[in-house]
């Protein structure tokens, strides 16, 4: 017993480290950490210089084939989110995306875009009872969205201009975005 109570720091260590190289538990534990991360990392909205889209030459696909010509989110307020079904900062941000997209999919524009094959992206949507649409893309990726990492997400603005370009989890439903996003909409 003395050897328990005089290396349980150790122990601890060590048992942290296993868990996180065992693939079954690495991956919640980092959800959970990146969600932990996401509620309090801030997000920065781009008032001082908006960039904005040169062009809506894209093209993506959903489950069907059907075509959509992203031509239609001109003069939208659009939410672009890249993001894959085993990225656990994509994982730990998707809950803040549902409760946003429920409340704004009838006054904007969602567009969530994976690589991921449709029976990985439907086993995930149904597990998590997510309910917004997927799509892939149909055509290369638009330079100016310059896709390093995932998550990456941006909120436009109906004039084109990039309003909102974060990377890694964020609390997507908090006020300052419901509030930008209200902003915009007027």
């Amino acid at each position: 017993m003395n050897f328990i109570k005089k290396h349980y720091k150790n122990i601890l260590f060590y048992a942290a480290i296993a868990l996180l190289l065992i693939p079954q538990t690495r991956q919640p534990i980092q959800v959970v950490l990146h969600k932990a991360i996401a509620w309090v990392k801030p997000v920065s909205i781009n008032k001082a210089k908006l960039d904005n889209i040169p062009h809506y030459n894209w093209k993506l696909s959903n489950e069907n084939n059907a075509v959509f010509n992203f031509e239609e989110a001109k003069g939208k307020v659009v939410l672009i989110n890249f993001w894959a079904t085993w990225c656990p900062p994509c994982i730990a941000e998707m809950p803040s995306m549902q409760s946003l997209y429920n409340d704004y999919k009838d006054k904007m524009l969602f567009l969530f875009v994976t690589n991921d094959e449709y029976s990985k992206i439907n086993q995930f949507l149904t597990k998590n009872s997510y309910t917004f649409k997927v799509h892939r893309p149909a055509s290369n990726y638009p330079e100016y969205f310059d896709i390093q990492t995932i998550p990456r997400t941006f909120l436009i603005d109906k004039n084109g201009n990039i309003v909102i370009d974060e990377d890694n989890a964020v609390n997507w439903n908090s006020d300052k975005i419901r509030n930008t996003i209200n902003t915009l909409l007027k």
